[in-house]
C-alpha cells in the first residue's frame, strides 16, 4: 500500500515538473525547453532546462517569436512597424509568411476548447479512458471550421497556412495534454484521499 502511494505522488511530481519549464519559440518554429533568467533590451539569457546547473546561453530577441513561462505568462517579440502602411501581403518572404501565421495562431486560435474539455471530462472519469481522446485529439490537426484564422486570402498562402496550422496543432495538443494531467492529478488525490481514509 505505501509502495502504491509512493508511486503515485511520484508521478504526479514528475506530471508538475512537465509543466514548470519555460519555453522558448524560435522564429525557425523550434520550441526549447528552458528556463529564463533575464529579458534584456535585445537579448534573452538562460539556461537548459535539462541542466540547469550548466552554462548560461543568449539569443537576441529578433530570433524568438515568443516565451511562455511556466507560470502560463507569455511574451511576443513580434516586430510590428508603427505608423507606416503595411506592405501587400505578396511581398512578404515566405519566412515572414510562415512566422505571422504562427503569431496568429497564438492570437486567434481558440478551437482546442470541444477536445480540452472533452479530455479533461473523460479523464474525471477514467484517466486510462481520457488518454483516448488525448492522444486522439493531440495527434490530429484541428479542422479548418475550428481554426478561427483572421484572413481567408493569407490562409491561402502556403506558409502562412503551414505556420498558423502548426502552431494551432501545438497549442491545441498542449491544451489537450495539461487537461488530462489535471484530470489525472485529480483522480489521484481522490485515490490518495480514500485510501487514507480506510485505514
Amino acid at each position: 500500500m505505501k509502495l502504491l502511494i509512493l508511486s503515485s505522488l511520484c508521478m504526479l511530481f514528475s506530471v508538475s515538473v512537465c509543466f514548470s519549464q519555460d519555453t522558448i519559440t524560435k522564429r525557425s518554429g523550434e520550441d526549447m525547453r528552458v528556463k529564463v533568467l533575464e529579458v534584456n533590451q535585445s537579448d534573452i539569457k538562460y539556461k537548459k532546462y535539462d541542466n540547469l546547473e550548466g552554462p548560461t546561453f543568449s539569443l537576441l530577441k529578433s530570433e524568438i517569436v515568443m516565451i511562455r513561462y511556466s507560470n502560463g505568462t507569455r511574451d511576443m517579440f513580434i516586430d510590428e512597424p508603427k505608423n507606416v502602411e503595411l506592405k501587400p501581403y505578396d511581398k512578404y518572404s515566405r519566412e515572414d509568411l510562415y512566422h505571422l501565421g504562427q503569431s496568429d495562431a497564438s492570437k486567434h486560435y481558440k478551437g482546442y476548447k470541444g477536445a480540452g474539455g472533452g479530455t479533461l471530462i473523460t479523464g474525471l472519469v477514467s484517466p486510462l479512458l481520457g488518454l483516448i481522446p488525448a492522444i486522439t485529439c493531440s495527434t490530429t490537426t484541428p479542422k479548418d471550421s475550428n481554426l478561427n484564422y483572421p484572413s481567408a486570402e493569407l490562409m491561402n498562402k502556403p506558409d502562412y497556412f503551414n505556420g498558423y496550422t502548426k502552431k494551432a496543432k501545438s497549442i491545441k495538443s498542449g491544451k489537450v495534454w495539461k487537461n488530462w494531467g489535471i484530470a489525472f492529478g485529480v483522480n489521484l488525490v481522490a485515490v490518495l484521499v480514500l485510501t487514507a481514509s480506510g485505514q
